[in-house]
């Protein structure tokens, strides 16, 4: 028998229908010679201090740096979770091989290895390697499954990085709530977390510090096309009223005309952090938020694997493409012209060296069902349409830089214009964003100039005050944590520092919204905004090491280089025990404060629509027997071991359709709140689980 271990049952149950393992058991589906069951994600975590030893429950700084010899791993806490391992590991035990179906990152192999240690898995073991839950995609997976070697040292970067975290996380928090808390709360610091409020700290300290000043530009129109002065801004009106009497007494001259063709290269597609750009900048979704989006599209198959860092495709992927654009029917208008052509096959697009375990997020050939969030709509339009953006042609552009002078002052004006729109098509009927003064300037009209000319115009002068930092939001954090706090608009060096940015585009959504729980970082509006807690915490550490962006993004990329055989998993670790030893002498024998914990305020009461949580009944226990777990079918839910135990509850009762939270109500609650529709006598009323499991009603 082969075992299948899946992530989570919504996957264990696409893989079981695709292998013919349809006969569903307690924890798991077998048939076909194949076993699948499932985790919930993590059932397994370090081991806490106190599980080392039993005076660890102590917070007492005699008792740091805690590092234990030997790091060990333990069950989370929780029945179910104890439940579904101890199925698990008889499956392991019975089985005669394993594969290992988690999530194709380096969390899901942890997770899954984790799981595996735990059990004591001698078994020999083999990867499911895939990008889609499609049903061809998971067939293809297991034409060709990969040795469990060829991925151990994505387990030891995922270790690594959990052991990494547990140092730095354990011994710092500790540290600093009980040097510098005041027994009023815990100071938490973390490897990923500390560096990325450190640069919303500094950030803000420029905004607090910044004195705003006024200044003056001297302008001319000429022509109708406005012309700015190429000197410095003047500091006082006065310089400024003197160059504008100067600018009357001279005629303006045309110095140079030149306009230049260019292209407007294509976006990219998607990785995890750029869809979470985008989605913030456009609809205001949470990094979060669009993480959650965009698993639930790939969970329901619209979408290919979202925890990716990369914007290109493999090589072998370029005789899908024309398959999943004819399968994109609601954008047959935008893709007709595409699909009349040889699909091109560019470097900017297909680049395997640029890939390493997944590509970028691209729709899959499933197109979407009617019954997706509207959220979840709005993300798959921005993925759908920056896939078909990518094939596009180039957008033509003309640029016109105009240079001229009146006396001896030299000016200038700039024009550009879409000659041919190519990939902007795609966007053309999005809501154009707004635009500084300069940008209007750039896309004014512009006549043709002889050098030469010479004429009147009109001088003027152009007030204008200095603008402050930009405070950052979602989007500019996500694209600081990408670049280790460098400003980097230019997409192909944006790609090159990838490998030291900060964390994992996986993690950084849950680091922001730890900030937000901490009460480091509040929201106002769209900006993220420093609290007096998280600027204190910030000024109190000394040591650059925990709050440099440059330095955490090394550590980052040594991480990587675990990832690819080039580092040593212990190496790191003994790194940062080093470091975290020579923080803790320094921090006890410096001097002590106390920070100021943020008050929490009363969060304003508004209306807030009621979210729609999935009920998966594969994780909730049969009422009746208590034993087995429930199974959706097609027209009831029922024991999974509806022949021995003979419990379910029917879609449709006494003529009414129920919706899966009535049911839910009935099974968990043995009674639905006031209902009706019902046929027959039955207008109105109560449906009630008797002491026998049967369904009755009043």
């Amino acid at each position: 028998m082969k075992l299948c271990i899946a992530e989570k049952p919504s996957v264990a149950r696409d893989i079981a229908k695709v292998l013919g393992a349809t006969m569903p058991k307690s924890g798991y589906m077998e048939g076909n010679g194949y076993c699948v069951t499932w985790t919930f994600g993590h059932l397994c975590t370090l081991k806490e201090p106190h599980d080392y030893a039993s005076h660890y429950k102590s917070w007492d700084l005699i008792f740091l740096p805690i590092i234990p010899k030997q790091f060990g791993i333990k069950l989370i806490d929780n029945n179910g979770v104890e439940k579904q391992f101890n199925t698990i590991a008889k499956l392991v035990s019975e089985c005669d091989e394993v594969i290992n179906c988690g999530d194709a990152g380096q969390e899901g192999e942890l997770i899954q290895r984790w799981v595996l240690q735990k059990a004591k898995c001698d078994k020999p073991m083999k990867r499911l390697w895939i990008s889609s839950l499609t049903e061809d995609s998971i067939k293809e997976g297991f034409e060709n499954l990969k040795p469990a070697e060829d991925y151990k040292n994505l387990y030891l970067a995922g270790n690594a990085r959990a052991i990494g975290d547990w140092l730095l996380g354990i011994n710092a928090t500790r540290l600093f709530t009980k040097r510098f808390g005041g027994n009023k709360g815990v100071l938490s610091i973390g490897r990923v977390q500390t560096p990325t409020l450190a640069m919303l700290v500094q950030r803000q300290k420029e905004i607090d510090a910044f004195s705003q000043e006024e200044y003056w530009e001297l302008k001319t129109k000429y022509r109708d096309v406005l012309f700015s002065a190429s000197i410095d801004r003047l500091k006082t009106l006065e310089k400024a009223e003197k160059g504008l009497e100067y600018l009357k007494k001279n005629q303006f001259e045309i110095v140079s005309f030149e306009i230049k063709e260019g292209k407007e290269k294509n976006p990219r597609l998607f990785d995890l952090t750029g869809l979470q750009v985008e989605a913030n900048k456009k609809y205001g979704f949470s990094a979060e938020q669009t993480l959650n989006y965009i698993q639930s599209l790939y969970e329901k198959k619209h979408t290919t694997y979202p925890r990716v860092d990369t914007t290109y495709l493999s090589e072998n992927l370029y005789p899908k493409i024309g398959g999943i654009l004819r399968s994109m029917t609601i954008y047959s208008e935008l893709i007709s012209p595409l699909l009349s052509q040889p699909i091109p096959k560019t470097k900017a697009v297909f680049d395997d060296t640029k890939v390493t375990d997944h590509h970028a997020i691209i729709p899959t050939e499933i197109p979407p069902s009617s019954n997706l969030s509207r959220e979840e709509k709005l993300v798959y339009d921005l993925v759908a349409r920056r896939f078909i953006a990518v094939f596009y042609p180039e957008c033509k552009i003309s640029n016109t830089l105009v240079e001229g002078q009146v006396g001896t002052i030299p000016f200038k004006a700039s024009g550009r214009q879409i000659l041919e729109l190519g990939w902007r098509i795609i966007y053309v009927k999005d809501k154009k964003e707004e635009k500084d003064e300069k940008d209007k300037d750039e896309e004014q009209s512009i006549p043709e100039f002889v050098a030469g000319e010479k004429g009147d115009h009109e001088p003027l002068i152009h007030q204008g005050k200095t603008s402050p930092p930009k405070p950052y939001t979602e989007a500019t954090l996500l694209r600081a944590m990408e670049t280790a706090g460098k400003q980097v608009e230019d997409e192909e060096l944006r790609e090159m520092l990838k490998n030291n940015g900060i964390g994992r585009p996986s993690t950084r959504a849950n680091i922001i919204e730890t900030l937000f729980k901490r009460k480091y970082i509040e929201k106002k509006r769209k900006n993220l905004i420093a609290t007096q807690t998280g600027i204190e915490l910030i000024d109190t550490i000394e040591d650059e090491l925990l709050k440099s962006p440059e330095l955490t993004g090394e550590w980052e990329s040594k991480l990587r280089r675990i990832e690819k055989g080039e580092y040593e998993a212990n190496q790191f670790k003994e790194e940062l025990i080093e470091m975290v030893t020579t923080l803790t002498q320094k921090v006890i024998n410096g001097k002590a404060k106390v920070i100021n914990f943020e008050e929490e305020k009363p969060a304003p009461k508004e209306k807030k629509p009621r979210e729609k949580t999935e009920i998966i009944w594969e994780e909730t226990g049969c009422p009746k027997c208590k034993t087995n777990n429930l199974m959706k079918g097609k027209t009831a839910i029922g024991c999974s071991d509806y022949k021995g135990c003979g419990f379910k509850a029917p879609f449709e009762i006494f003529g009414k359709k129920l919706s899966d939270k009535q049911l839910q109500d009935l099974i968990l609650k043995s009674k639905t709140s006031k209902l009706k529709g019902f046929t027959g006598d039955r207008e109105e009323g109560v449906l009630i689980l008797n002491d026998d499991f049967s369904i009755g009603f009043k």
